[in-house]
C-alpha cells in the first residue's frame, strides 16, 4: 500500500489518564452487542452535550489494562449529514480515542470498506472487526482476513459478537495494539484529484488529530463543521487556505464528490480482490426468506398481526399484565405487604392526614408504590423482554422499512416505528426514544401522535377488557382512533416546517437471540425506567393526595359536568378523566367502577373509552414531553390534544345518537 503523505503519529495527541477506545461502524452491524460484552452492566446512557442523541459509556479490563469505551452513534462516513454522525465524528475529534474499532457487517463487506479507509487515511489507531462472520459463513462466503490485514495495514479480527465469536482475538488485538506508523497510510486517487488534496494540504500549518490529507478532503466536501475547525486552528493563514478551497470547489462543483466516490469504490475493489470471494451458488437460507417476507406488504403485514398478536396480546396483556399483575399486586401487596405498611405507619405516625399521604386511598405506598411495582414492573418487564427479544431477532429494521412509505405520509420515516411500538408498553419511555430520531420536526409529530393515540399496555389492557363485554364497542374505538392517528398525521406532516427526513437503515441478519443478550438488554433498560419513573409516580400520589385534602377534586369535578354532558357522559365520568391525568390506566379503572354500577352503557362507555385514549397524556409522559421537548412544546401538546378528544368524543356520541349504532 503506498504511502503518500509525509504526516506521522504526532498529530494524534495522547490522552491523559484512563485508556479510550471509541466503537464506530454503520447501524446495525453489531456494534452494540461487543460494547455490552466488553463493559458488563457498568454502562451509562445520556445526551451527547448539546444534541439529542445518545452515547452510551462503559468501563472494561481487558487482559488486565483500565479502558473507557464509548459505543458511537451509527456512522457511514467521516463527511457527516445525520445528527448521530456528527455526535460519531465530534467523539473522534474531540475525545481522542487510543484505539477506534470499526465495526462492520461480513455480508457488505465492500460497502462498508470505503469508511475503513477514511479511518485510516485519517490517521486514527484503527483497528478493524469484520463482524457477523458466522452468516457470512452460512452464506459460503469466503474472506481472506490475512490477505484483507495486509493490506490495509491493521489489524483485521474476524468476529461474531452475537455467538461470542472472536471475542478473545479483539481483547488481545486491544492489548497489544503498538501503533508506531512511519506516516499517513493512504489510497492514491487520480492525478487530478491527488494535484487538488496536495494544493490545500500544503497551505495547512495546524495541528489536528485527523490527517491533514483527511481534513482537505472534507473541506472540498464543503464540511461546514471542519470548515469552522480549521478556521479555529489556522488563524492568520486561514484566509489564504480558504481562497484555495473555494477556487478548487468552484473548479470541481460539478464532479468533485462524484470523482471521489468512484475512486474510493475503485480502492476497495482492488483491496478486495482476491480477499473477498462469494459463492459459486448462493445458498437461500429459511431466516434468508423469513428476512424477504417481512419487508414484502403481501406477506409482511400478516406477520406483523402475528407478532403482534403472540407478542403483545398474549403475552405482555395476559401473561403481564393479567397473571403476574394479579400475584404481585393483588397477593403480594393489597393481601400482605400494604397492610403490615398501614399498622408501621400508624404506629409511627399520629396524625391522619399525614398517614393519608403515605398509606391512604393515594398514599404513596399504597398507591405510589403498589402502582410501580405492582402493576407498571410486570407490564414493562414483559414488554422489554418482548421488545428486547425482537430487537436480537433483527425485525426491526425490516419493519421500519414495511411500514417506511406509509409514515412518510405523516411526516416520519420507518425508523419512527421503534417508539410507536414501544409506546404500547409505555408511552413515557416512547417519548424519551423519539430522541433518536433524525430531525426536530420528526421528533415533536412522533410526540404528538404517541400523546394522541397510542395507548399505553396498562391502559390497553384495561380499556379492551372493558368494551369486549359490549359487542362492537371496541371495532368502534379502534377504527376512531386509527382515523385520528391517520388524519393528524397527515396534517401535521403537511403543517409542519421543516424537511422530511432521509431514510436509509441496514438489515441485519435475522436470527433466534441469545437468551443472556435477551436479558441483559432487560436488566438495563428497567434499571434505567425506574430510575427516571419512580420518582414521579410518588409525584403523582403526592398531588392526588393534595386534590383530596384540599377540595380540588370536587371543584374540578362541578367544573367538568358541562363537557361530561356535552359528550353524553354522567357527572360521575369527570372522576376518571382527571385520575386519567395522572395515571392513563388510572382514569381507564375508573370507568371500569363506572359501568360495574350501571352508570353508562355501551354508547357512553364506547364514547368515554375513546375521549380517555386521546385526552391529555399522563402526568409522567407529560414531564418527560417538557423534558424533550421544552415547555412550549408540551403546553402546546397537551392543549391540542386535550381538545381534540373532548371534540372526537362529541362527535363520536352525536354519530352513535343517529344511527343508533351501540344501541
Amino acid at each position: 500500500m503506498a504511502t503518500c503523505c509525509s504526516e506521522g503519529s504526532d498529530n494524534l495527541k495522547s490522552v491523559k489518564g484512563a485508556r479510550k477506545l471509541a466503537l464506530v461502524g454503520n447501524p446495525n452491524v453489531g456494534k452494540s452487542v461487543l460494547f455490552n460484552v466488553l463493559t458488563g452492566s457498568y454502562v451509562t446512557v445520556s445526551n451527547y452535550p448539546g444534541t439529542s442523541v445518545e452515547v452510551s459509556r462503559g468501563n472494561a479490563v481487558i487482559n488486565g489494562q483500565d479502558w473507557q469505551v464509548i459505543d458511537t452513534p451509527g456512522m457511514y462516513s467521516i463527511h457527516t449529514i445525520t445528527e448521530e454522525e456528527r455526535v460519531a465524528r465530534e467523539i473522534l475529534l474531540h475525545e481522542t480515542p487510543d484505539i477506534v474499532l470499526h465495526v462492520l457487517d461480513a455480508r457488505n463487506l465492500e460497502r462498508m470498506l470505503a469508511m475503513t479507509l477514511q479511518l485510516i487515511e485519517a490517521n486514527l489507531p484503527v483497528i478493524l472487526i469484520v463482524n457477523i462472520m458466522d452468516e457470512a459463513d452460512r452464506m459460503g462466503l469466503s474472506i481472506d482476513l490475512k490477505l484483507l490485514e495486509q493490506r490495509l495495514g491493521i489489524p483485521v479480527i474476524g468476529a461474531a459478537t452475537a455467538r461470542k465469536r472472536g471475542l478473545d482475538e479483539i481483547r488481545n488485538a486491544i492489548s497489544s495494539y503498538d501503533r508506531h506508523p512511519e506516516g499517513t497510510r493512504c489510497f492514491p486517487y487520480n492525478r487530478l484529484l491527488e494535484h487538488d488534496i496536495s494544493e490545500v494540504t500544503g497551505l495547512m500549518a495546524g495541528e489536528y488529530l485527523l490527517s491533514h490529507r483527511s481534513l482537505a478532503i472534507l473541506l472540498l466536501q464543503q464540511d461546514e463543521e471542519i470548515t469552522e475547525l480549521v478556521r479555529h486552528h489556522e488563524g492568520e493563514g486561514y484566509a489564504v487556505l480558504a481562497e484555495k478551497v473555494r477556487e478548487k470547489a468552484f473548479e470541481r462543483r460539478e464532479s468533485f464528490h462524484l470523482d471521489l466516490s468512484l475512486q474510493r469504490n475503485s480502492a476497495v475493489k482492488n483491496l478486495i480482490n482476491g480477499v473477498f470471494v462469494p459463492p459459486e451458488q448462493q445458498i437461500i437460507t429459511l431466516a434468508e426468506r423469513l428476512s424477504t417476507w417481512s419487508v414484502r406488504p403481501l406477506t409482511g403485514i400478516p406477520m406483523l398481526l402475528v407478532v403482534l398478536y403472540f407478542g403483545l396480546y398474549k403475552f405482555v396483556g395476559e401473561f403481564g399484565a393479567g397473571t403476574v399483575v394479579d400475584l404481585l399486586e393483588k397477593q403480594l401487596f393489597v393481601e400482605r405487604i400494604n397492610p403490615w405498611m398501614v399498622t408501621v405507619v400508624k404506629g409511627l405516625i399520629p396524625w391522619e392526614i399525614i398517614q393519608e399521604l403515605f398509606v391512604g386511598e393515594y398514599g404513596i405506598i399504597t398507591l405510589g408504590i403498589r402502582y410501580a411495582v405492582g402493576i407498571i414492573l410486570p407490564i414493562v418487564a414483559t414488554f422489554f423482554i418482548f421488545f428486547s427479544f425482537l430487537e436480537d431477532t433483527g425485525y426491526f429494521p425490516r419493519l421500519a422499512l414495511l411500514v417506511d412509505r406509509l409514515f412518510k405520509h405523516f411526516g416520519l420515516t420507518g425508523r419512527a416505528v421503534i417508539p410507536m411500538v414501544l409506546g404500547f408498553g409505555c408511552d413515557t419511555m416512547a417519548t424519551m426514544v423519539t430522541r433518536t430520531l433524525e430531525t426536530v420536526r420528526e421528533r415533536v409529530i412522533a410526540t404528538l401522535l404517541l400523546a394522541l393515540a397510542i395507548p399505553c399496555s396498562a391502559q390497553l389492557g384495561v380499556i379492551i377488557a372493558l368494551l369486549a363485554k359490549a359487542p362492537g364497542a371496541l371495532a368502534v374505538w379502534s377504527v376512531c382512533l386509527l382515523l385520528i392517528f391517520i388524519l393528524v398525521g397527515f396534517l401535521a406532516a403537511r403543517i409542519m416546517p421543516g424537511e422530511a427526513p432521509m431514510f436509509y437503515m441496514e438489515l441485519p441478519p435475522m436470527r433466534l437471540p441469545q437468551l443472556s443478550n435477551v436479558l441483559t438488554k432487560t436488566y438495563t433498560r428497567m434499571q434505567w425506567y425506574f430510575l427516571e419513573i419512580l420518582p414521579l409516580f410518588v409525584i403523582a400520589s403526592v398531588l392526588l393526595w393534595l386534590g383530596k385534602i384540599t377540595g380540588f377534586f370536587g371543584t374540578a369535578v362541578s367544573a367538568m359536568t358541562p363537557v361530561m354532558a356535552s359528550i353524553g357522559l354522567p357527572k360521575e365520568a369527570a372522576v376518571a378523566f382527571i385520575f386519567g391525568f395522572f395515571r392513563r390506566d388510572y382514569g381507564a379503572a375508573g370507568l371500569y367502577d363506572l359501568q360495574t354500577q350501571g352508570l353508562l352503557d355501551a354508547r357512553q362507555l364506547t364514547v368515554a373509552a375513546v375521549t380517555l385514549t386521546l385526552f391529555i397524556p399522563c402526568v409522567a409522559q407529560f414531564l418527560v414531553m417538557k423534558k424533550e421537548r421544552g415547555w412550549k412544546v408540551a403546553g402546546g401538546i397537551g392543549l391540542f390534544v386535550s381538545l381534540l378528544a373532548f371534540g372526537s368524543g362529541y362527535v363520536l356520541n352525536q354519530f352513535l345518537l343517529l344511527t343508533g349504532l351501540l344501541a
